[in-house]
């Protein structure tokens, strides 16, 4: 028998039947803190709860090297497995951290009044030296047009209201909300809402994430004992060994994540505002940092012809994240290609050069079958990606692998 083909290295069929038909779910991302942000790459909850479910239990420690929105992060928390999200991006870090970070009751009522009580009040016409500061052009670029410019202004009104809330936890709560709204007044927008409709809207998500986060907060009650709080990292994935817990010894149990696509460029770092210009905008909202253009978040430059900038860094995280794998653990992964037949198997090649075996399905009769690869249509694209029609890019397919 050779290598990577062991009982040790299949999955049972019962269990890849429950991934195949988690996969083939087509609901739009809903159901615990997941709505928070529309993070553009978005994993399916259900998916990502079917393969924790499958593979792992309860006090396993789950790792998403590229968590993007945090998906795996929140299903993976909210089962009460140690959870550890890695990701370049300070976006990514802040609005997993926003996802999966509990309120106090005095927080929530703070947050709840500051929504209900001082919005509301803000006016368009008020105009200070802080105001102006804050309105930064490099960090609201492309935000100056008439269409844009009503929401830009109220956005910074209510981030110098912060000020009102006394803790940290409530006043990255309260970015988390206007983040929230930002994005549905400004990204991908043909018409700017009222400055009416974005106060009202400001209230009624406070109340929908802070329910949430009680519904998440019940949902690991329910399925407890308790697990700790994830461990965040802002890095590349090529650093976790060097990263507590990993460079304290403690090894991963299950990986479940959605890496960048090759050859597919997705903007993880801006919004497209008034016929698609870019603006760094959510960076602004939430109060973090961004120097960084596309490729650094994709592996390789969108203009770049050549593929092997993506597949030589693809290999060097795959490497790191053996690494911190105990032997035996499973590595569930959904990705696209632009050119499935040529980069697919590059990409499998980078899989096995970095210590990992495809696995096989195990029968209720014993016997070993090949795994058959589980295809799925990327549901809830944005609008100018459905112009494109079905393309290679519009589906992800499910890759399976043992650390060998």
């Amino acid at each position: 028998m050779r290598r990577g083909e062991s009982s040790a290295a299949a999955v049972s069929s019962i269990s890849v039947r429950q991934l195949r038909k988690a996969a083939s779910n087509s609901q739009a991302v809903n159901g615990l803190t997941h709505t928070f942000y529309r993070y553009p790459a978005r994993f399916s909850p259900a998916f990502v709860a079917s393969a924790i479910e499958q593979f792992s239990t309860p006090g396993q420690l789950v790792l998403d090297p590229y968590m993007g929105g945090g998906t795996t992060i929140v299903e993976a928390f909210a089962r009460n497995r140690k959870a550890v999200g890695c990701d370049l991006n300070s976006l990514a870090v802040f609005v997993t951290r926003a996802k999966t970070s509990r309120l106090e009751d005095r927080d929530q009522s703070a947050v709840s009044h500051w929504a209900t009580h001082i919005v509301p009040t803000l006016s368009y016409h008020t105009v200070t030296d802080e105001l102006a500061e804050l309105i930064c052009p490099y960090r609201t670029k492309n935000l100056a047009l008439p269409r844009s410019r009503p929401a830009k202004k109220l956005m910074a009104l209510a981030m110098l209201s912060l000020n009102k809330l006394t803790s940290v936890s409530a006043q990255n709560f309260a970015r988390a909300v206007l983040l929230n709204v930002a994005q549905w007044a400004l990204n991908n927008r043909e018409e700017a809402p009222s400055l009416a409709r974005i106060r009202a809207r400001i209230s009624s998500t406070c109340n929908e994430m802070s329910f949430a986060l009680i519904e998440l907060e019940k949902r690991r009650i329910e399925n407890g004992p308790l697990a700790p709080e994830p461990v965040l990292i802002q890095d590349s994935a090529v650093e976790l060994p060097f990263k507590s817990p990993f460079v304290n010894g403690e090894k991963v149990d299950l990986v479940v994540t959605s890496p960048p696509y090759p050859g597919i460029h997705i903007l993880y770092h801006r919004w497209q505002v008034d016929g698609r210009k870019e603006t760094p905008a959510p960076y602004w909202i939430a109060g973090c940092y961004d120097g960084k253009g596309a490729s650094f978040y994709n592996f390789a430059d969108r203009r770049e012809q050549n593929e092997d900038a993506y597949f030589i860094e693809s290999l060097k995280t795959l490497c790191s994240v053996r690494k911190i794998m105990r032997d035996g653990a499973l590595m569930i992964q959904l990705i696209a290609f632009s050119n499935p037949k040529r980069q697919l198997p590059r990409y499998l090649e980078n899989m096995t050069n970095a210590g990992f075996a495809e696995v096989r399905e195990a029968t209720s009769e014993g016997q070993l079958r090949a795994f058959r690869r589980i295809w799925r249509v990327v549901p809830s694209r944005a609008w100018y990606a459905n112009l494109k029609g079905k393309t290679n890019s519009s589906r992800e397919v499910v890759l399976l692998h043992r650390a060998i």
